[in-house]
């Protein structure tokens, strides 16, 4: 006995009903025509991961209805193949509370056009981005359906992360474990269990998280046996046959990427799917001549191509002439349209504006930041002019600790590389230029804007290491005191300086406003400034 399971790695679209389905039964198709007996779609394929509030709305859920009652109608002429679809279903299982959400995070097994099996998820994760106790109550029991004459058990993400579900699914009758979505602990689960593993992930960018795609078949001792490939669309195919000891499973095995190019495409992908999934034919951006504008333009052109890219110098009275001419360079090396706008005319006319009511007080921040904003005003005027979605080019290091400007800088609807402290960027700039993963030419980064320290050039001599520790230490103390919460005291305890502890930690704390008014931004750590950080903007405690 042998038959092959396709796992379809689409990249759906959150609400786009007709078109989730649409991809959902062209897969069906293609995997049938190449003799497949079961298709996997990812968790809430239909709807698209997550819809959050969406689910909350009936007329969503009717929705999800009938596309999966169209999904059944137009495969009902696929024989024998047997289709997992996720979507929410409008009903809470028994025993929920009157005061539980009515509905649940599910899947239906079609064939032929009839559902012959039903599961809801049992397990709701509600940490980091995940908030699933919000719209679903927990289902109950197992679905266990057969496939040629093996059983299948069907579980959704968060389940195969323990035990219980799988073990209770063996005992049902599986034999081999169907997974929809996606979870680091699948090797772990298949040993725990002892038996074989498919998972299907979703690929694609929803807002601030991007989804990697990698579906994966597991045996029943853990090995990895077949690995889709990361951030791209994909039908998956895997091979099942029965051996005397457990099915065994047999599959391409796509390779590993490095960190780097690993994290370019996550970044590439979630810039992508923002603008095309939003609307947007063009996009724009401040190009200052710095490190982090020109990574930026990089992902940009990488992700939708160099005539859909716009960049803008806008120099102030303190612009280096090197920063001008790194800037007009790299839009050279990868052919976007480039202009220049002087912000001098209007800093002159704001200065002299607001000079009666600053009489008798020096020049400090107010000026530097009145022409960051003149600068936001200029690209929104782009924006609004002509259609042009802004990207701010701020990094985590500086969302961190407030160093960038509200209404200036961060002026913009999307910020690509949100999650990537500085010294990533660095990183990641000198991979950019030695590869050209995306066939838009190598080394597009001048050597200057990587080397020159860097400045937001809105003072004579300015570095952001006036203001900063070395990047090298606050990107440190992020990591452990953002991104894993440590305390204050473990930060002295692991020989941080304390002047850099007292003031990153004081920066990050008084930064909370302007991290909420913020641009939405790929996540790519496992603690991104977003859903992942929920902190309130007025309290005292600080440890």
């Amino acid at each position: 006995m042998s038959f092959q399971i396709c796992v379809a790695q689409l990249n759906l679209v959150v609400g786009d009903l007709p078109g989730n389905a649409r991809q959902i039964i062209d897969a069906a198709h293609a995997a049938h025509a190449r003799g497949a007996r079961l298709l996997l779609t990812p968790e809430l394929s239909l709807g698209g991961y997550i819809a959050e509030d969406l689910f909350l709305r009936p007329a969503f859920v009717a929705a999800c209805d009938d596309a999966l009652n169209q999904v059944a109608r137009e495969t009902a002429g696929l024989s024998g193949l047997a289709i997992v679809v996720g979507h929410p279903v409008n009903a809470a299982p028994a025993g929920a509370g009157a005061d539980a959400p009515q509905r649940t995070n599910a899947a239906s097994v079609l064939r032929e056009g009839q559902v012959i099996a039903h599961y809801a998820k049992r397990l709701l994760p509600n940490y980091e981005v995940f908030d699933e106790r919000r719209y679903f109550s927990p289902g109950q029991g197992s679905c266990v359906f057969a496939v040629d004459d093996v059983r299948v058990g069907l579980l959704i993400c968060e389940d195969a992360w323990f035990d219980e579900p799988a073990a209770a699914a063996r005992a049902a009758g599986a034999e081999l474990l169907a997974v929809i979505n996606a979870s680091p602990a699948m090797a772990r689960r298949a040993r725990a269990c002892g038996l074989p593993l498919v998972y299907a992930n979703l690929v694609g960018g929803q807002d601030e998280v991007v989804f990697d795609g990698r579906s994966l078949a597991v045996a029943a001792d853990g090995r990895l046996v077949g690995r889709a490939p990361t951030f791209k669309e994909n039908l998956f195919f895997v091979q099942a046959s029965r051996a005397p000891a457990a099915i065994e499973l047999k599959a391409d095995v796509a390779a590993e990427q490095t960190p780097e190019a690993e994290l370019w495409d996550a970044l590439v992908l979630g810039l992508r799917d923002y603008v095309e999934k939003n609307g947007f034919q063009r996009v724009a951006l401040g190009l200052s001549g710095g490190l982090d504008s020109a990574l930026v333009l990089a992902l940009a052109v990488d992700a939708l191509g160099a005539a859909r890219v716009r960049t803008v110098m806008m120099p102030s009275p303190y612009t280096a002439g090197m920063s001008l001419e790194d800037a007009r360079e790299m839009a050279r090396r990868l052919g976007v349209e480039h202009d220049e706008l002087s912000i001098l005319p209007a800093f002159e006319a704001l200065r002299a504006t607001l000079a009666p009511l600053f009489a008798g007080r020096g020049e400090d921040l107010t000026e530097e930041n009145i022409q960051a904003r003149i600068r936001g005003v200029l690209l929104m005027g782009l924006s609004n002019k002509l259609g042009h979605l802004i990207l701010t080019t701020g990094n985590k290091s500086e969302y961190a600790v407030g160093y960038c400007t509200l209404y200036g800088d961060m002026c913009g609807g999307f910020a690509p590389i949100k999650d990537v402290v500085k010294t990533t960027a660095y990183r990641l700039a000198r991979w950019r230029n030695a590869h050209d993963p995306h066939g838009t030419g190598a080394g597009p980064i001048p050597e200057r804007i990587i080397t020159r320290p860097p400045s937001a050039e809105l003072r004579p001599g300015q570095t952001d290491q006036d203001s900063l520790p070395p990047y090298e230490v606050l990107d440190a103390i992020i990591a452990r005191y953002v991104e894993e919460n440590a305390s204050i005291a473990e930060l002295l305890a692991e020989g941080f300086a304390p002047a850099d502890v007292d003031r990153v930690t004081r920066l990050i704390k008084s930064s909370e406003y302007k991290r909420q008014q913020s641009a939405v931004g790929t996540r790519v750590t496992r603690r991104a400034f977003g859903n992942d950080w929920r902190y309130p903007m007025t309290h005292r405690f600080r440890v």
